[in-house]
């Protein structure tokens, strides 16, 4: 009888054993995943290589953050509208060979350039624009149209 109740325990403890041999294995296995490419590390060197590169990154994200954030207001100056008004001002020519380019920021502050073709030749214009008006010289008809299209304002 106690040499039954001695193969139990030493059955037992054997278990006990392999259990533990395989717990130990599956950790070391983990270790080894976690280290590779680590040059031999130990993983406090892998964990303290983490945090520098945790360091790093939150100081680009925070560099990136402020980019953006310049970006962003800046952006409001760029020329964001654009209208195209094609058409036809002179009665001796044929077809809408005229036009007028409308290019605006976000405050409608920029310049329309107008071309007036005739059977003499091409006039330039460019006037400046600040808040959607003429600063320096009046707008005509057609340039207000213009500044319409590229407000995205539809005439009815």
């Amino acid at each position: 009888m106690a040499i039954l109740i001695i193969t139990i325990l030493l059955i037992l403890c054997l278990g006990w054993v392999g259990f533990l041999t395989l717990s130990l294995r599956k950790l070391q296995d983990n270790y080894s995943v976690f280290t590779n490419g680590a040059n031999k590390q130990s993983l406090d060197g892998v964990l303290q290589s983490i945090l520098q590169q945790l360091s790093v990154t939150k100081k680009d994200i925070d560099l990136l953050s402020s980019r953006c954030d310049t970006m962003e207001k800046n952006e409001r100056f760029y020329i964001q509208k654009i209208g195209l008004l094609r058409f036809n001002p002179f009665k001796d020519t044929g077809g809408d060979q005229s036009f007028i380019l409308s290019l605006v920021d976000a405050y409608d502050t920029g310049v329309i350039i107008t071309a007036l073709y005739s059977r003499s030749g091409t006039r330039w214009y460019a006037k400046k624009v600040v808040k959607g008006k003429g600063s320096e010289h009046e707008l005509s008809e057609e340039e207000k149209k213009a500044l319409k299209l590229a407000q995205g304002i539809s005439e009815k």
